[in-house]
């Protein structure tokens, strides 16, 4: 059963392997008990710092968004600027646009800063509607990531 899964918002399901997915660098983990890094806690990536290429720190990882008809992560939220999460700017960036550096426990985000900067952000009392598809191929095609769910 096709459920317009090529044209329709964030709500379809993208194939295993496809190029939407989340990379993993760093050294590989030293025992083979408990999760990660391929399954972690959403909580345990919350809060962890997002990195630019040049290891400019970029924001925090605020939120992970998930899409929940198809299970899948749809963004994480990355809060910028601002004191003690009172004026920050909040940008939500593709998932698989972020790489999780397990060396440095952070993520990577390939954009230089005064991208970052022009890109579409919201205020925690005005947060877009994500599940939008208008918005949500225009924040994909921002950052250079295929749509998640195509």
């Amino acid at each position: 059963m096709d459920h317009g899964r090529d044209t329709a918002p964030p709500t379809g399901v993208a194939a295993a392997g496809s190029p939407a997915e989340t990379r993993i660098v760093g050294s590989a983990k030293k025992t083979g008990s408990g999760p990660g890094p391929e399954i972690m806690a959403a909580a345990t990536l919350e809060g962890n710092d997002v990195l630019n290429l040049a290891g400019e720190k970029l924001g925090t990882l605020q939120d992970i968004m998930v899409d929940v008809p198809s299970g899948r992560v749809a963004y994480a939220v990355l809060a910028r600027g601002g004191v003690m999460g009172i004026g920050d700017k909040l940008f939500a960036i593709p998932w698989s646009a972020l790489t999780l550096d397990t060396d440095r426990k952070c993520f990577l985000l390939d954009i230089d800063l005064e991208r970052l900067r022009n890109a579409a952000g919201f205020d925690k009392e005005n947060w877009p509607r994500m599940a939008d598809p208008a918005w949500a191929a225009d924040i994909h095609e921002y950052y250079g990531q295929p749509p998640y769910w195509s």
